[in-house]
């Protein structure tokens, strides 16, 4: 898996992450949408935040929906 980026030293923020996020979770947003997308792990983390998890929420959703036997 590719190297997340993060804050670096004098203040130059990289793209790509969250200053406190937890790294589990992420590796854990990253497999869930590779898993039903099939998406490249590099591709994932290049979403911002906020469009990673709308893609999580969405998947998510449409799981449920399985789950209780709806559409």
């Amino acid at each position: 898996m590719p190297r997340l980026r993060h804050r670096c030293g004098g203040g130059h923020r990289q793209p790509g992450g969250i200053a406190g996020y937890p790294l589990d979770r992420v590796y854990e947003e990253v497999a869930y949408l590779a898993y039903h997308f099939h998406w490249p792990a590099d591709t994932i983390l290049e979403m911002d935040h906020a469009e990673r998890r709308k893609w999580v929420a969405e998947v998510a959703a449409i799981n449920s929906r399985l789950n209780e036997g709806g559409r």
